[in-house]
């Protein structure tokens, strides 16, 4: 019985640290900027120009924020051709909401706190290929 307790404070320790890092990559003015430009921006996310357009950062920084990010799990890219388009994990920002909220109010119902959860956009390859 001792050991799974210790692999339960393991697996705990793990969540932690994932909320810390996530938290750490946040706590920075320009990164927190660039992740809700990218959470607002939905599924369809957005390339790093526009990003650096809207957060007012310069690419060479923005890169460095992006890498911070992507590591802490909270961004992701994807190839489109010659740009790279970068989104939110959303599931990683629920789970952080998750963590957070997981025994508020001492375990008593509260405010919920809703998932996010944004539609799929469809991409123009996507709308091409399907019939009319």
């Amino acid at each position: 019985k001792k050991k799974e307790f210790l692999n339960f404070n393991k697996i705990r320790n793990m969540e932690l640290h994932e909320a810390v890092t996530a938290l750490a990559a946040l706590a920075q003015s320009s990164r927190l900027a660039i992740f809700r430009i990218l959470v607002q921006a939905g599924p369809a996310g957005l390339p790093a120009g526009r990003i650096a357009e809207l957060a007012g950062i310069a690419p060479s920084s923005l890169s460095f924020h992006l890498k911070e990010l992507s590591h802490a799990g909270l961004a992701g890219s994807r190839q489109a051709g010659r740009f790279v388009i970068y989104t939110a994990r959303y599931e990683a920002m629920n789970g952080l909401l998750d963590f957070l909220t997981s025994n508020c109010c001492g375990g008593n119902p509260c405010t919920p706190v809703s998932k996010c959860t944004p539609k799929p956009t469809r991409t123009k390859n996507a709308a091409r290929k399907e019939p009319a």
